[in-house]
């Protein structure tokens, strides 16, 4: 089965695009980046309590490297649903990271904020195809 998902391509300040989608995270509306340079997809520290009912997060063993640094601490946590499109993906180990900057950057060019980035073990497992003449993404999976 193929689920195809509307692409918004965001203009940063004219200094290039970023490309995101609309997924939901235990039934709730999240805005994510996708990043075919990602290696997993991770989401906000500060905001991931809008869709878990988790205060406390296990901390993550190894340092993340990425979005600008080799130094970020991280935490995981197991979202128990993640709905892209039409595929359902169930109890989701993710990492936690702090996406503040990449958020105070969004915000003072007028941008809606940022609750993830969905990378490259998801857009690889599902056979991702980012189609930017009709602003969608397609990913193929079996029911």
């Amino acid at each position: 089965m193929t689920t195809i998902i509307p692409l918004k391509i965001l203009d940063i300040a004219g200094d290039g695009f970023h490309l995101m989608i609309k997924l939901y995270i235990n039934k709730k509306v999240a805005n994510v980046i996708v990043d075919t340079g990602a290696s997993k997809t991770v989401f906000d520290k500060g905001r991931i309590e809008k869709f878990v009912s988790e205060k406390k997060f296990e901390k993550h063993d190894s340092l993340s490297s990425g979005l600008g640094t080799n130094t970020m601490k991280s935490e995981q946590v197991v979202i128990k649903k993640i709905k892209i499109g039409e595929l359902e993906i169930e109890n989701y180990k993710t990492i936690l990271l702090d996406l503040s900057h990449v958020n105070n950057s969004y915000e003072q060019i007028g941008l809606k904020h940022v609750d993830g980035v969905l990378g490259s073990d998801i857009l690889l497992k599902y056979n991702a195809v980012i189609d930017y003449e009709k602003k969608n993404l397609k990913l193929k999976f079996k029911r």
